[in-house]
């Protein structure tokens, strides 16, 4: 979870949810009589100059509800916030009518509350702890390179350099100088790397940033196994790092690292369960390791939930709620790829135990 702005005693908190555990989070934070705000869409009717009505077509506006209820939209990943109308442009939208926002990922939204409750606090930062590991971005040309970390405040440049290569016509000598250029930039990489051990992006406007990723390939298997893309940006240096931030180019790795870590999850559960340690799978399984307070952390599928009866649905959710309320951390992991996969087939839950269960 992303925080742009907060301050509890005026009872406002604007968030950006950045995974589908921040959804999570934030379904169980959002309370009836809270107001929400955000960015939505709006269907509006008008008329012509003679005045006949013309087809309804649908706005995009800045509009705040007084919440009625909260539903989590799994299939989507989104929440949907139902309310009355609180704030809208009134050429648009009459104060009082019904409206639901549907909150997604990394789209923002402001919450504002009478009074924010010790164990609403309490949740949020505790997603602002649990987020994933910050992605290291490296932006290198034939002329210079940037390393610098994403941050949730920002960029922070941790390496730059300049370097002047011989023509093309020097092959040799080019070369030569290329290799020692691509030595200290993977030597700048891998220092910045070690502080976060998060994911890789290579940015570059030409060829080297390809020629560069192959040499790390080549050189250091363990920078290699956490690359993420390899993706072209027209400008150098800082400004390029800027530039794919701007661009978007960056969300299909923040996308990737996410897969990543519900993967090493997935793993980890498999492992135990091949070694024979602490470990729970399946619903029974999980919720009575969840009432003896065992559970370190429970790994559930989107899928599990939003293919479940509207009973089933709700006491999975107890069972997030108990697991957390004694300590134990949450991971909704998507069914969609290789280590969902293999997650539903132990029945889409399962639970890293503090210690076995007889």
């Amino acid at each position: 979870m992303r925080v742009l702005e907060a301050d509890f005693k005026k009872g406002f908190a604007k968030l950006v949810p950045e995974d589908a555990d921040d959804l999570w989070h934030l379904y169980n934070i959002i309370s009836a009589e809270d107001k929400v705000y955000a960015r939505t869409t709006r269907q509006v009717k008008s008329r012509d100059e003679l005045g006949r009505p013309r087809r309804p077509e649908r706005v995009s506006i800045f509009l705040g509800v007084r919440v009625k209820n909260v539903t989590w939209d799994r299939a989507f990943n989104r929440l949907r916030v139902h309310g009355v109308v609180c704030q809208a442009p009134e050429d648009i939208v009459g104060l009082g009518l019904h409206h639901t926002i549907n909150a997604k990922i990394h789209e923002p939204l402001t919450i504002v509350k009478e009074k924010w409750l010790k164990h609403h606090v309490e949740r949020l930062e505790r997603a602002i702890e649990i987020r994933s590991p910050p992605i290291v971005a490296l932006c290198v040309d034939d002329e210079e390179y940037c390393v610098a970390i994403l941050r949730q405040y920002g960029l922070e440049v941790k390496a730059e350099g300049t370097t002047r290569l011989p023509s093309k016509f020097e092959a040799e000598k080019r070369h030569k100088a290329k290799g020692e250029y691509f030595k200290r930039v993977l030597s700048a990489l891998r220092e910045a790397w070690m502080e976060v051990k998060g994911g890789i992006v290579i940015l570059g406007a030409g060829y080297i940033k390809d020629e560069f990723a192959n040499y790390v390939k080549d050189k250091d298997q363990e920078i290699a196994k956490v690359l993420l893309d390899v993706k072209g940006v027209n400008n150098s240096g800082v400004s390029g790092i800027n530039e794919a931030l701007r661009s978007g180019v960056l969300s299909e790795s923040l996308k990737r690292l996410r897969i990543i870590e519900e993967t090493k999850v997935v793993e980890d559960v498999l492992e135990r369960l091949g070694k024979g340690r602490p470990v729970a799978y399946g619903v029974e399984s999980v919720k009575e390791a969840v009432k003896r307070g065992a559970v370190e952390l429970l790994a559930m599928t989107d899928a599990i939930l939003r293919e479940s009866s509207d009973e089933r649905r709700l006491e999975l959710e107890e069972i997030m709620r108990a697991a957390e309320e004694l300590g134990g951390r949450v991971m909704m992991i998507c069914a969609e790829h290789e280590a969902g996969g293999e997650l539903s087939s132990l029945g889409g839950i399962a639970a890293v135990l503090r210690f076995p269960l007889e």
